[in-house]
């Protein structure tokens, strides 16, 4: 599939892939003939998305390979290149793999290209263990930011949350100031900057930092500030919507079988049809399959509620055939050679129809089961504040059946969130449930959650109930067909953070809403950007405060710590709105849904 979709939105994403491609195709340049690369696992999809296969064999690689354990596949290249995050377990992997390549001939050269940043302990490991020598080339493959779509770029830094809140460490934050940074020199210094929590603090303090170090930022030609204002959200300013379940059609995949950057794989036999292909298929064979708005159909039905998306495949289904039928009857010369013409993009259309009617299908069996309903019935009751406040009669038949932990822990994460913590005795109670029944070796993970937030005793002032009031964060009655509230992606929920950007955009701003800001976490970021130049940016009427023009705002909302699909969804709904002159682009640190957000905070603590 092209990346023209990159360069289909108000703002050229395309140039960040552009940016990114210049220089992957600049460092595999210095490495004369053939190359294998092997990259870490985090990377290979992201690397992808800026490499395409093509690019990579006009530059003779000859292989990609996931840098896992174990000795270097035999393979006749002159060059291996590792691609890696800055990480020390990784260099343990590397190392293993030039040591095993010691005496094999014809030798090989080694290189090393770090992403985003070199790191001094990394090479410090890599002379411990014996194999510093080895490398030719010590490269920064300086990508902060990878695109998605035409209004999503992601950092796919996956521990970012887990780093900053349970590690102390910053290093991510700074991360997260450079890939700002890098936008702006694509796009122009942003003159309006609003944030809210630590990380979003921190994350301003390192910008005016590198503002100050890098005084005269250079913009591609000579245009003024494309995006007009960056709201800076922390993550723990709303712990409570990545642990909703999402309930618009990409949102579902995501939750129930995983997205990738922008990859979903799924049963290739689902796919096939037996008639078609005589072959049988193996039962683990899987169908790759990309997501993203340069595919017509999926960008129509992606950011609808589920329950919409029934009547668009089926709307279409008539059009096709009705449009095949055409193809009968007496016609003209002209009239066929306009058929043919049309027939590509209509055989493309059917085949992107079948494959979403049975993705659609394949979700439609787990939203129709009862334990899916019943979780989604007891997650509502959670978000409405129906019961927070005693032991949850579902959540304990969970534990009792042992169902997934994973399960559990979301739900009563959501509990605990929505209660504003539990009462001290509920707790121990749900915690020593949990660990009698599923063992003693999961008391770390319910520290970890305990830690981050998510599982806490019960705080003196009810914030949920005072935000869910004053921000309306539940709306019943919601059409999920024909929304006209961002409430419908999770059906009932409003993603607090997506509240937050909707009211930021009003005239008055977060002005009235103080009250309600002091009930979350860390301080609030507001400020002009350009104040701190000594040549300001030249303003248009885009950018221009005193502006009667209605050109479309550009607001780049940027998540430090993650964000959901339905985040995403709900932030385009509002750009689509008839009143709105505002459009939202989305940078995220990554991509997350409930049970790899909780996941992470498990695996942190486990590894550690």
């Amino acid at each position: 599939m092209s990346s023209a979709h990159l360069s289909s939105g108000k703002l050229n994403i395309g140039l960040v892939q552009e940016q990114a491609k210049k220089q992957l195709l600049n460092l595999l340049e210095k490495c004369d003939g053939t190359k294998a690369i092997i990259c870490d696992k985090s990377l290979a999809g992201p690397i992808g998305v800026v490499g395409k296969s093509n690019l990579r064999q006009e530059h003779d690689v000859v292989k990609v390979i996931p840098l896992c354990s174990g000795r270097l596949q035999p393979t006749d290249v002159a060059n291996v290149i590792f691609i890696t995050r800055p990480h020390l377990h990784l260099m343990d992997l590397i190392a293993e793999k030039v040591h095993g390549e010691e005496g094999t001939r014809p030798e090989k050269k080694f290189h090393l290209f770090f992403v985003p940043r070199k790191s001094l302990l990394c090479e410090k490991k890599l002379q411990n263990r014996g194999v510093y020598g080895s490398f030719t080339l010590f490269e920064e493959f300086a990508c902060d930011l990878f695109p998605f779509d035409s209004d999503l770029v992601s950092m796919e830094l996956s521990g970012a949350f887990n780093e900053f809140y349970l590690e102390n460490d910053p290093t991510c934050l700074y991360q997260v100031a450079q890939a700002i940074q890098s936008l702006q020199r694509l796009y122009g210094r942003i003159p309006k900057v609003t944030g809210r929590g630590p990380a979003a603090n921190k994350v301003w303090e390192l910008m005016k930092r590198l503002h100050r170090e890098e005084e005269d930022v250079k913009t591609d030609g000579t245009q003024t500030p494309l995006i007009e204002h960056l709201l800076l959200l922390d993550r723990s300013v709303d712990l409570l919507s990545p642990l909703v379940t999402q309930l618009t059609y990409e949102g579902l995949i995501d939750e129930i079988f995983g997205i990738n950057d922008t990859t979903v794989e799924l049963p290739a036999e689902k796919f096939h049809d037996s008639d078609d292909s005589p072959t049988v298929l193996p039962l683990d064979k899987k169908e790759q399959i990309i997501l993203n708005s340069g595919e017509e159909l999926f960008a129509e039905i992606r950011d609808k509620n589920f329950n919409g998306v029934g009547p668009v495949l089926s709307r279409k289904a008539k059009v096709i055939s009705s449009q095949f039928d055409e193809r009968h009857g007496d016609k003209s010369v002209q009239e066929i050679k306009q058929f043919v013409a049309r027939l590509p993009h209509m055989l493309a259309t059917k085949q992107s129809l079948a494959r979403h009617t049975t993705i659609a299908e394949m979700i439609k069996e787990v939203t129709d089961s009862n334990n899916f309903l019943e979780a989604l019935q007891t997650e509502q009751e959670l978000l409405n504040c129906i019961e927070t406040d005693k032991p949850n009669s579902y959540i304990e038949d969970m534990i009792a059946q042992q169902q997934p932990l994973l399960k559990v822990l979301r739900l009563l994460c959501i509990q605990s969130l929505t209660n504003s913590g539990l009462k001290p005795k509920l707790l121990d109670y749900y915690k020593r449930e949990i660990v009698q029944t599923y063992g003693y070796q999961h008391l770390p993970s319910l520290i970890n959650l305990e830690k981050a937030g998510l599982l806490r005793p019960q705080q003196p002032v009810r914030q949920y109930a005072v935000l869910r009031k004053a921000l309306r964060l539940t709306v019943e009655d919601e059409s999920e067909v024909t929304p006209r509230d961002i409430s419908y992606v999770h059906s009932v929920y409003a993603p607090l953070s997506v509240r937050l950007a909707e009211q930021l955009v009003q005239p008055n701003g977060w002005q009235g809403l103080n009250d309600v800001l002091g009930l979350l976490p860390g301080p609030t970021v507001s400020t002009n950007l350009q104040t701190l130049s000594s040549t300001p940016a030249r303003r248009n009427s885009i950018t221009s405060e005193d502006s009667t023009s209605e050109s479309t705002r550009l607001v780049l909302v940027f998540f430090i710590g993650g964000c959901t699909y339905a985040e995403i969804s709900a932030l385009r709904f509002l750009s689509l709105q008839e009143d709105s002159n505002v459009e939202f682009v989305v940078g995220t640190t990554k991509l997350i849904n409930g049970n790899s957000f909780i996941t992470s905070l498990m695996e942190d603590l486990e590894r550690n």
